[in-house]
């Protein structure tokens, strides 16, 4: 209760850098829970896309369950490469032993690094919320911190005194305010080290995966 009273009769600039470092600290941690229950979801259905993928003898049985793991981004990469593989396949008069032939690998590759973006563009959104709050937090907490020094200055003038019964609210307001500062943006830069790394994980495996999409195509339509 002691810090609650310290925080209501502190200055109103402090409540002001305390309010705007607790919105961003609300922010970051939904963002954190909604980014962690997401790749919970990309990790269960690429899993049981993937098993899927590799079990199948045939793209069009591989599309058929694509809306069942929607949470997948090898499922767009999929539907992208086999959109362009149709339609090649549609357009080219080309057969081989009755068997229709691709005219360009080149453009089933560029398919699918365009689906790659978007993909990695879903993953990556909102994220560079926790950046920016693991950068301006601190400087949010600062101002705080400097206008507590300034009413402890302000305190010691007005009373001719500088014993701690009278620069004790400033000190104390300056030191709430760097403390939510740093509540605020340690677990923002950890969160956002942590998502990036995991974005760069899925990044690899849907490179893989494209590069296993790719190898079928030219061993059967090239």
């Amino acid at each position: 209760m002691d810090y609650l009273d310290l925080i209501l009769k502190s200055s109103l600039v402090s409540k002001l850098v305390l309010l705007s470092l607790i919105l961003f600290s609300i922010a970051c941690w939904v963002l954190i829970f909604q980014k962690r229950t997401l790749l919970g979801k990309v990790r269960r259905d690429t899993s049981a896309f993937l098993e899927v993928f590799r079990r199948s003898s045939r793209f069009s049985e591989v599309k058929g369950v694509c809306g069942k793991y929607g949470f997948s981004p090898q499922v767009g990469l999929f539907l992208a490469g086999f959109s362009e593989l149709n339609f090649q396949l549609k357009h080219n008069s080309q057969l081989e032993n009755g068997q229709p032939k691709i005219r360009n690998l080149e453009s089933i590759n560029r398919v699918l690094q365009r689906a790659s973006y978007v993909e990695i563009a879903k993953l990556e959104k909102n994220i560079n919320l926790l950046a920016t709050t693991a950068a301006v937090a601190p400087f949010v907490g600062l101002l705080g911190t400097v206008w507590g020094i300034i009413v402890a200055f302000k305190d010691i003038s007005a009373h001719k005194s500088a014993s701690l019964a009278v620069v004790a609210p400033g000190i104390a307001d300056a030191l709430i305010a760097t403390a939510f500062g740093l509540f605020a943006a340690i677990p923002a830069v950890m969160a956002y080290n942590y998502f990036v790394s995991k974005t760069r994980n899925v990044s690899a495996e849907m490179e893989d995966f494209s590069l296993e999409f790719l190898g079928i195509v030219e061993k059967n339509f090239t």
